[in-house]
């Protein structure tokens, strides 16, 4: 069983994002074919994967935690549960604050529509009021700096303008749960300057709850104080920042180590065969020269007798 519950309601001493024993289970279709027929034919093994596994903890209003591990480790996939963008297998959640997610920053724009209208249209989406938009909206427009693109199309935007509007909008909403998967290097270097004030001001100003998934070490710790190591879907270690970043970037060294172990073993295996076959080889050419001195002597003997 799987539930996420989702509330503006806050009771002192409450968890602002809590997870419980949750479990996401991806399917790995062969082919759209197999996907197809799963829905008509019951029975058909389908191969899958534990994204996250047994996951359970919370964060308190205005905590700031990072999320680190390597690729494939599920930190994506936990933050994309808190902002419903997909859903448990089986566990509950329990989100009880406004979310604005600087995930995929290009994304969820109407592309025929203006960026001014796009303001107005994502501001809905995060459950704000239209007169909340239009207390927020010149302040957007003056962060996103894009100049007279904000009245064309999103279509016309280049992808670097579209990330900015993106982060513009969802960094100044005011959110309580503020969500941040590797946004903090959006365009030229006076922007990210200016996307990474903005987080630190939201946390220290605003006592929003920050959720930071990066590979960045340093981002980590400068941002967080608390961090949840992750690998193969589960948690592995939860509590100092520093701690965290320590055993994860252990870990990554340990796999540096190892893949560079395995290489160095499959070289000199690639050497010792090169060096068995052109043994071989030499063999083969002795063998013959030593057939052909063989003939050469008998052929001899007969002409002598």
């Amino acid at each position: 069983m799987s539930d996420i519950t989702r509330t503006t309601v806050l009771e002192p001493g409450q968890p602002i994002v809590e997870f419980k024993d949750v479990t996401k289970r991806y399917k790995l279709y062969a082919s759209n074919r197999q996907k197809l027929a799963s829905i008509f034919i019951k029975g058909i093994k389908i191969k899958t994967k534990d994204a996250v596994k047994g996951v359970s903890f919370s964060v308190m209003p205005g905590e700031a935690v990072a999320l680190v591990g390597s690729n494939g480790a599920g930190k994506s996939t936990i933050l994309k549960m808190i902002t419903g963008v997909c859903f448990p297998t089986s566990g509950t959640i329990d989100v009880r604050g406004r979310v604005s997610a600087l995930l995929e920053l290009t994304a969820g724009f109407e592309s025929e529509m203006t960026g001014r209208e796009n303001i107005y249209l994502r501001g809905t989406t995060l459950g704000l009021s239209k007169e909340e938009v239009d207390e927020l909206e010149d302040t957007i427009i003056e962060f996103a700096d894009i100049g007279e693109y904000i009245d064309q199309p999103v279509r016309a935007y280049s992808s670097g303008m579209k990330a900015r509007l993106g982060f513009a909008i969802n960094a100044n909403v005011k959110p309580e749960i503020l969500i941040v998967d590797e946004a903090l290097s959006v365009g030229d270097s006076n922007f990210k300057s200016k996307c990474l004030e903005k987080v630190r001001q939201l946390i220290a100003d605003e006592n929003t709850t920050l959720l930071l998934v990066t590979h960045n070490a340093n981002t980590a710790k400068d941002f967080c104080s608390r961090g949840i190591y992750l690998e193969s879907g589960k948690i592995l270690y939860d509590g100092s920042i520093e701690e965290a970043c320590a055993q994860y970037e252990a870990a990554v060294e340990a796999r540096k180590k190892k893949k560079k172990a395995k290489k160095k073993k499959e070289e000199a295996m690639l050497k010792e065969t090169a060096r068995q076959i052109e043994e071989q080889k030499q063999q083969k050419a002795d063998d013959a020269a030593q057939t052909v001195a063989e003939e050469i002597a008998e052929d001899a003997l007969k002409n002598e007798v």
